[in-house]
């Protein structure tokens, strides 16, 4: 997976979890730890992300992904 790749993930994964949900209130628990979990994964895929845009180079790094996807 790529930079990019990584940071869409990560962008995709706190839009699927930020969505209001109605629940019960016996299932709270439940969704507290699905939406942790989303959160955690994002979060992974966000600091991918962020290391594979340090890694490259400024002069000569190829940003036409990056920026197609933060835009």
């Amino acid at each position: 997976m790529t930079g990019p790749e990584h940071y869409a993930e990560a962008e995709r994964l706190l839009d699927e979890f930020g969505q209001e949900v109605e629940v019960d209130a016996d299932d709270m628990a439940f969704v507290v730890a699905v939406v942790r979990g989303g959160t955690a994964r994002a979060q992974v895929h966000a600091t991918l992300a962020l290391a594979a845009a340090t890694a490259l180079p400024a002069h000569d790094g190829d940003w036409t992904a990056w920026r197609e996807v933060a835009s």
